[in-house]
């Protein structure tokens, strides 16, 4: 599929978003002047003075039987948990493709799932209309949070974990009290699936995206719409989440196009393109381990991995068999996980063991 035509005329290249990933020193662009000991980049050459990623595949997990929607490290990057269209979540160990336990209870399939900041708590959002919250060791549901009048189809917490937003098929977004397991507002803040939310990092600020093609930045406390951004009407917006310092999103749309906003300005600043996505919410991330990188899973099967600064491809993940849905970085390691769905059914991780010092 073609790239956007208005992807390049969208893509500023400016410095904010050198800054996108973390409040660390900028990372110089070219062709700008490298300070320091670093050697000038020479001519128009991207790649020449940064490495690239070399991910290569370390396990493939199997064991689910239906299609996979989701996969996450936990925060302190022991445990990976996924989840998909049958009724449980499951626990593996990233670093030797185990299965460690099941997450029984819910009654119909799972979209998405999300993990406390302390690694205790697994919350999962399901089509039978209600989140469970998990404590991970034990395998049992702590809270059992209803409310939601149609499927949920995806969930964050905020970084204390004491809030949790979920988004449904209603069109509404909900905060909760995780502790006490209330629904504290009710923000009816779409007219079609919401696909994503996410909290910024102090959590004050929640970010929103729909099939009706909207993103909306809301404000936590009063539940007051702050900010609308429109993806446009060839690009249906279908993932969305604040970058780490929690200056930019990162949108993905079903115009093959991953987009970089400055929501403060509703301005776009840089679009990744090359891998398809047409047709499925399909996750996209920050990779800070390493290099700064973007991933995201593709419906031709692959993954893909791009520079975050040129927008250049850097590599691409080849294995799946199906759509790769779901990626997830993890927090300390270069480490992904990629899952696909129908025909392959399995998880993959990888590692790139070239960047580690």
């Amino acid at each position: 599929m073609s790239p956007d035509p208005r992807a390049e005329d969208s893509s500023t290249d400016d410095d904010a978003a050198s800054q996108t990933t973390e409040d660390d020193p900028q990372v110089p662009e070219p062709p700008a002047p490298v300070p320091g000991p670093v050697a000038p980049i020479a001519g128009p050459s991207i790649s020449s003075s940064r490495e690239k990623p070399n991910y290569q595949l370390r396990h493939t997990i199997r064991g689910h039987t239906m299609s996979i929607s989701a996969v996450k490290f936990s925060p302190d990057g022991t445990l990976l948990a996924s989840c998909g269209a049958e009724k449980m979540v499951k626990i593996w160990s990233p670093f030797t493709g185990e299965l460690i336990r099941n997450l029984n209870g819910h009654t119909q399939g799972l979209s998405d799932i999300a993990w406390s900041s302390d690694s205790v708590y697994l919350a999962s959002a399901s089509d039978d209309t209600t989140i469970r919250i998990w404590e991970v060791d034990s395998g049992l549901t702590q809270k059992h949070l209803k409310g939601h009048t149609k499927w949920v189809f995806c969930l964050n917490y905020n970084t204390t974990s004491n809030l949790l937003v979920s988004g449904g098929c209603d069109g509404d977004v909900r905060i909760w009290n995780t502790a006490k397991g209330k629904c504290m507002k009710t923000l009816h803040a779409h007219l079609d699936f919401v696909t994503a939310v996410n909290f910024n990092r102090d959590a004050t600020l929640i970010v929103s995206c729909s099939l009706d093609g909207l993103i909306r930045i809301w404000n936590t406390a009063d539940g007051q719409c702050l900010k609308t951004l429109a993806e446009g009407h060839d690009a249906i917006c279908q993932h969305v989440q604040f970058s780490p310092n929690s200056k930019y999103i990162l949108s993905t749309a079903h115009d093959s196009a991953i987009r970089l906003w400055d929501y403060q300005t509703t301005r776009c600043l840089k679009t990744y393109t090359g891998h398809t996505n047409a047709k499925y919410c399909i996750s996209a991330c920050f990779s800070v381990t390493g290099g700064k990188w973007i991933v995201s899973g593709s419906e031709d099967n692959k993954a893909y991995i791009w520079d975050l600064q040129t927008r250049e491809i850097v590599q691409v993940l080849e294995g799946h068999t199906d759509v790769v849905v779901a990626v997830a970085t993890h927090p300390s390691q270069n480490m992904l996980a990629t899952g696909s769905i129908d025909s392959d059914l399995s998880i993959r991780i990888w590692t790139d063991r070239g960047l580690e010092a």
